[in-house]
């Protein structure tokens, strides 16, 4: 295997996994107050499991991962089997097969509110391109790694357009896309080679042209606010930054609160996935999704070699060997598309 195509593996690796790092931390302080989150565990820098009467997490152990990571690992998967068209069909029913086997785990409120309305809309029915239509919540963009490790970069509508299918049964909205995009996009430039600072101009760029697809719903501009959300904690030691990420952007499940608030996190860990997952733990709100978006990124960006091994080894719910297939297939779609990620790799990856 050719150097350039095992470090763009190690990133696809990186993506995924560093993605499951920040969902596992994040998991047990979910829809918690950053109050409530000192009050019962302190300053959460590693795994542990929720206390006994969390409001969705109850039951997990520790360092488990959540529907952020399960559902990017099965959206990869369809992509795979999907082909160059992406089989709406295919992928409305993995989610349903999905719901129900969560169901039947006992944890049918980790279902997000987009991805919950869309499901019952199918099941009612409506036909998967209208079932989304409402969708404007950050479902797209917890999930939407794999299409930036089979998308290349450019041409970036190719990759939007793409982030924008995956989007139509149930996030098909202007803000989702948008969002969904910037994730995407910050995660196809970290496999190219790309820092993240550049990852966060790509978002950019590509949030802007999500913005123009889908159903238009109401909401502040992505692409405006991931580079306000960054510019306002650049430079602030990471307490101060934490208090104007939940006070003035917001850690929510809406997608202009909780997908700029993850690239603010990204700008405060300086492209670290781990920071990135501990200061997304200790936000309150939609923690596991923010440290999931973050921390993926960042992991793009670094790489899987890079990630904190002994953190790997303690994640529940999630087969390595299997995501590194998933990534090696994804890796080779990307490759067929005739990518030409000319970003120097190995220099970057060992910056």
């Amino acid at each position: 295997m050719p150097d350039h195509t095992k470090d763009t593996l190690d990133r696809a690796m990186g993506a995924l996994v560093g993605g499951a790092l920040g969902d596992a931390l994040g998991m047990p302080t979910q829809l918690l107050s950053p109050a409530r989150i000192a009050e019962l565990y302190g300053h959460v820098e590693g795994f542990i499991a929720p206390f006994a009467d969390h409001p969705v997490s109850k039951g997990l152990p520790a360092g488990a991962i959540t529907d952020d990571t399960e559902q990017a690992l099965l959206l990869g998967r369809i992509l795979v089997e999907s082909g160059n068209r992406f089989d709406h069909t295919r992928w409305v029913n993995a989610l349903l097969d999905w719901e129900r086997e969560v169901k039947a785990r006992g944890s049918y409120d980790l279902l997000g509110p987009s991805t919950k309305r869309a499901i019952d809309a199918i099941n009612n029915g409506v036909p998967a391109e209208e079932a989304g239509r409402n969708g404007d919540t950050n479902g797209a963009a917890m999930r939407i790694a794999p299409v930036g490790i089979m998308m290349p970069l450019e041409p970036l509508d190719a990759l939007v357009a793409k982030v924008a299918e995956t989007c139509r049964a149930t996030h098909n909205t202007s803000i989702a896309i948008a969002s969904a995009a910037a994730v995407a996009a910050g995660v196809s430039c970290g496999v190219t080679g790309g820092d993240w600072r550049t990852a966060s101009d790509s978002a950019i760029a590509a949030a802007k042209r999500g913005a123009t697809l889908g159903h238009w719903v109401t909401g502040g501009d992505i692409a405006a606010r991931i580079a306000w959300a960054q510019d306002i904690v650049r430079g602030k030691a990471t307490k101060e930054a934490i208090g104007l990420i939940t006070d003035l952007v917001g850690t929510g499940v809406a997608s202009q609160e909780s997908v700029p608030a993850a690239f603010a996190v990204l700008e405060v860990a300086g492209g670290d996935p781990w920071q990135a997952a501990v200061i997304s733990a200790n936000l309150g709100g939609d923690t596991d999704t923010i440290g999931a978006i973050a921390a993926g990124m960042a992991g793009a960006c670094t790489g899987f070699l890079r990630l904190p091994q002994d953190r790997i080894a303690d994640l529940k719910g999630i087969h390595i060997a299997e995501v590194s297939a998933l990534a090696a297939d994804l890796v080779a779609a990307r490759m067929s598309k005739g990518c030409a990620d000319k970003t120097s790799t190995g220099k970057d990856a060992a910056a």
